[in-house]
């Protein structure tokens, strides 16, 4: 997805506790959303498990989206031309913490 979709949700969860944020994305209407679910999901599962956190108690503390590598494709047009496809990509950080620390 672009830097830009990706951005538009990622400003909406810094900062929020992991059930709220859970809940915000459930019903955000963007496509893009469910992929940063997917992440959030994801992170909260390695700072259980990894690092014994309660999943209650988690946070977002970090959230960033940046670009990342362009992928290019060409369509077939009219008269034997040829017509540019730019596929954007993005790098999404999450880091959460505990409330208690």
């Amino acid at each position: 997805m672009s830097v830009l979709k990706a951005r538009r949700i990622i400003d909406q969860i810094r900062g929020r506790s992991y059930e709220e944020t859970l809940l915000i994305l459930e019903f955000m209407p963007y496509r893009a959303s469910f992929p940063i679910l997917k992440l959030v999901y994801s992170a909260a599962a390695n700072a259980s498990h990894n690092m014994g956190l309660n999943e209650a108690d988690l946070f977002i503390s970090q959230a960033e989206v940046n670009g990342g590598p362009i992928t290019k494709k060409l369509r077939p047009r009219a008269r034997g031309r040829s017509y540019p496809i730019k596929k954007p990509t993005c790098h999404i950080t999450i880091v959460l913490k505990d409330k208690s620390k």
